[in-house]
């Protein structure tokens, strides 16, 4: 595991209590020592503080994606808007811990993010893109005008293809799986992080917003409808 953070105190503590957790932990202090270590040695998931000097958190996300690293990684922010949660999945996070945090729910996210890598080992993950979608396949999940191919990880809004991150792309077949079903938080949490973070969390529904921005097109009613006080349910109206 690679862990940034220029915050000295809580670099050593959240080190300590990583590796007492049985984590293999490599600690630097900002965004240029972690691109360069990520380089040297591949690590299995990184840990990554949004606010850094020189390069920051998302600057090391976003050089990491555009080299077509996959690698899980869990952003550190102090900051709690919607629209700052929202930066860290454009530039690639799989997943974020807003500070001050408890480690429990740090080791949580990792067990979660780590046991998704491990069970997409078996299919691939990076396929090359075609210019079309296939006609038919016997692999394919369709719901509502959609249409998935969870091992070839590619999915489709009628003839456009969708760019999801692995994130996105398992809610998403999730509720394609389950469409007409209202699906309520827990079982989502459940099922996508495998922790349910609680009614304060706000974690669910701001993929929830990033994959309806994706998804929705003008004029076309959206497709995931909120239940309130309940969950989501995905459908057409």
């Amino acid at each position: 595991m690679l862990l940034a953070e220029d915050d000295r105190a809580i670099r050593n503590a959240l080190e300590r209590a990583l590796t007492l957790e049985g984590y293999q932990v490599t600690a630097v202090a900002d965004g240029v020592e972690a691109l360069a270590q990520a380089h040297r040695t591949p690590p299995d998931v990184l840990v990554l503080d949004v606010m850094m000097p020189g390069i920051d958190g998302l600057q090391v996300c976003r050089v990491l994606r555009a080299e077509g690293d996959r690698t899980p990684i869990l952003m550190l922010t102090a900051l709690v808007e919607t629209q700052d949660r929202i930066a860290g999945l454009d530039a690639g996070a799989d997943d974020y811990v807003v500070k001050p945090f408890d480690v429990e729910e740090v080791f949580a996210r990792l067990r979660a993010l780590l046991r998704r890598t491990s069970e997409a080992n078996g299919a691939p993950v990076d396929v090359p893109k075609q210019p079309q979608a296939p006609e038919t396949s016997d692999r394919l999940i369709e719901a509502a005008g959609l249409r998935m191919d969870p091992q070839a990880r590619r999915a489709w809004r009628g003839g456009r293809e969708l760019e999801l991150t692995r994130t996105e792309f398992e809610l998403l077949e999730l509720l394609v799986r389950n469409a007409g079903i209202v699906l309520d938080h827990s079982t989502i949490y459940d099922r996508i992080w495998g922790y349910d973070f609680g009614p304060g969390s706000k974690n669910l529904a701001v993929y929830v917003g990033y994959l309806r921005r994706k998804l929705d097109e003008p004029g076309v009613p959206p497709l995931i409808h909120t239940v309130r006080g309940v969950g989501y349910v995905l459908r057409e109206d």
